[in-house]
């Protein structure tokens, strides 16, 4: 039914929480996933402002990127210790648009994501990007709440 999944995280603790969903999901024939961290090119413009210019755009993407890669390569770890297929993407931009293209781009059974990320409002039902995400989807989302 869900061969093959897009798993957006931004490493909190509530999109770990869906990563444990998504292992689950080997038991009942998925065979692959698709592991996606959007750097969130606002982000890089904050950390630019907050410096007051000390700070050089390509000096904090990198930065950035290095983060991502260090946390997808150890979730990449996990999943393919558990027997899935798994094919990381990190990409630059703003993240409930890129979960969405992916998601197509990758033509996925499903989407999992975490109900909040780091960037929370305690008091909203869900976050900014899972909500967006449930709205605009074409496809199934399962979210995960903390």
């Amino acid at each position: 039914m869900f061969e093959k999944i897009l798993y957006p995280t931004d490493f909190s603790d509530v999109s770990r929480k869906a990563l444990d969903y998504v292992k689950h999901l080997k038991e009942v024939g998925t065979k692959e996933v698709v592991v996606l961290h959007v750097i969130d090119i606002r982000e890089i413009g904050s950390a630019l402002r907050h410096s007051g210019g000390a700070l050089d755009f390509q000096k904090v993407l990198e930065k950035f990127k290095q983060e991502a890669e260090k946390g997808t390569k150890a979730i990449q770890a996990e999943l393919k210790k558990i027997g899935f297929d798994v094919k990381v993407r990190i990409e630059q931009g703003i993240p409930f648009t890129d979960i969405l293209r992916v998601e197509e781009e990758e033509d996925v059974s499903i989407t999992i994501l975490g109900s909040h990320g780091k960037s929370c409002v305690e008091e909203m039902l869900l976050g900014s990007v899972s909500e967006k995400v449930v709205r605009k989807s074409h496809r199934p989302v399962l979210v995960i709440r903390r």
